[in-house]
């Protein structure tokens, strides 16, 4: 139990100065030594838990993506049709929760590799499900779900960034989950102020 609590207690200290470091510095710039430094604690420690600050991010990036996901499921679960706005505003709720993380994910640092680890889970997890809902409904989708899945999982990608950026005062997630519902429901053509064609 003590080593459990010492265990999180040094990754929160690795997670905490790497991201702290990251938007001071950018990612580049910084060496397992800032890390340690700004953790409080030994290299060897260090070394114990990770190969390198590459692989510091990695883990960090898939302890954000187990976390959302863990936090979304019961809600793409609990509707067959779907289009409920839920899991995004959990997505919403989640990264404002965890923000600076975020941030550094989706501004690209570490040559974009983490970027790229959570478009593709999302995109994982996206194109499942519509294909999985289609079958519950017994419909036959009109695009491939993977191309949906990647047009979605952008349009959000490229939002979250937008908002996580913004200094107070940011709308508020209730509203941008609603407007990118209103978005996936009626299409950009509605959005854009023009009535479907009859």
């Amino acid at each position: 139990m003590a080593e459990d609590r010492r265990t999180r207690r040094t990754r929160k200290a690795l997670r905490d100065a790497l991201v702290g470091l990251v938007l001071e510095r950018g990612y580049a710039s910084i060496t397992v030594e800032d890390v340690t430094e700004r953790a409080d604690i030994a290299r060897a420690t260090f070394y114990s838990h990770c190969r390198d600050k590459d692989d510091l991010f990695t883990r960090l990036t898939k302890d954000l993506l187990d976390e959302l996901g863990a936090r979304q499921r019961p809600l793409i679960a609990e509707n067959a049709v779907g289009f409920t706005g839920k899991p995004v505003l959990e997505l919403l709720r989640h990264a404002e929760r965890e923000r600076d993380l975020y941030r550094i994910i989706l501004r690209g640092e570490g040559d974009g590799k983490p970027l790229r680890m959570f478009v593709e889970s999302c995109v994982r997890v996206t194109a499942d499900e519509f294909r999985g809902r289609s079958e519950r409904n017994g419909v036959e989708p009109r695009l491939d779900p993977g191309l949906l899945a990647r047009a979605w999982v952008g349009e959000q990608t490229a939002v979250l960034q937008w908002w996580l950026e913004i200094d107070d005062p940011r709308p508020p997630a209730e509203e941008v989950a609603r407007m990118l519902l209103d978005l996936a429901v009626h299409g950009r053509y509605w959005a854009s102020g023009f009535d479907l064609p009859a």
